[in-house]
């Protein structure tokens, strides 16, 4: 069964882009067929992707409005050797012009049945926002990444993103669940860093993620090249973390199989 994972956090800067272009690029390292798509006007997740917002002729805005299916927009990222539903800032006003559509919530989940089949992970990469952009992905989900850096205020916006979660379950998706939470940008001599990723260990349990990301130069990076990092620099830390969690995640899919 395909697995699509949402990678959402209504925080900016929190790593969700940066986890979503490694963590396909990862993937697809293992033989996994995924399908990542940027739901994020910035098209942070395209560029990184090493595609081009710019010179994009149909977007996921096409998508989510009717007019062109999954297949007509994808496109193939050579850098990270799997595929991206791209985006860029027409997505900004898709929010408007959804409103006046029925069932607007699940447009993307209706999208992607004719290419479940092609895939063995969809990410989705939300914006930094609880909106409709942000409830098509996570209607179209199945389970939701969390990626978080360990502050004081991450914990805070994460009892709302965990409401949010459970409304959308309880009223439009009843089998969304959190997949995971992932400790991203993580310093371990910091201190309330520990403290914070404690608490999440003790609250949380088994749905913290055992891989952390640490801060990293080389996936700061490896954007501005077009490239996931594992393309700019195959040894850096952050590198082999993001492969880590692609092991993870797929340990953790054989033991629910």
């Amino acid at each position: 069964m395909t697995k699509i994972l949402a990678v959402t956090n209504q925080k900016g800067g929190v790593g969700k882009t940066t986890t979503s272009i490694n963590l396909a690029a990862s993937l697809a390292k293992v033989k996994q067929r995924v399908l990542l798509i940027d739901l994020d006007p910035q098209g942070n997740a395209t560029m990184g992707s090493g595609v081009d917002k710019r010179n994009l002729a149909a977007t996921v805005y096409h998508v989510l409005l009717g007019s062109k299916s999954i297949i007509e927009v994808c496109v193939r990222a050579e850098a990270g050797k799997y595929d991206v539903v791209p985006a860029n800032r027409d997505l900004a006003g898709a929010e408007i012009e959804l409103i006046q559509l029925d069932n607007r919530e699940t447009i993307l989940k209706r999208a992607l049945e004719p290419v479940l089949a092609n895939y063995d992970y969809i990410l989705i990469d939300c914006p930094p926002a609880l909106n409709l952009l942000t409830l098509n992905g996570l209607c179209a989900a199945r389970t939701v990444m969390i990626p978080m850096q360990c502050e004081y205020y991450a914990l805070e916006g994460l009892s709302d993103l965990v409401n949010t979660i459970r409304r959308v379950r309880n009223n439009l998706n009843p089998n969304l669940e959190i997949e995971g939470l992932l400790r991203t940008m993580f310093d371990p001599r910091n201190t309330l860093a520990q403290q914070v990723s404690d608490q999440l260990q003790q609250h949380f349990g088994n749905k913290v993620y055992q891989t952390v990301i640490p801060r990293n130069v080389r996936l700061a990076e490896a954007p501005s090249y077009g490239l996931p990092a594992l393309y700019h620099d195959s040894l850096s830390k952050g590198t082999l973390a993001y492969l880590a969690l692609a092991d993870e995640l797929l340990s953790k899919a054989e033991q629910i199989a």
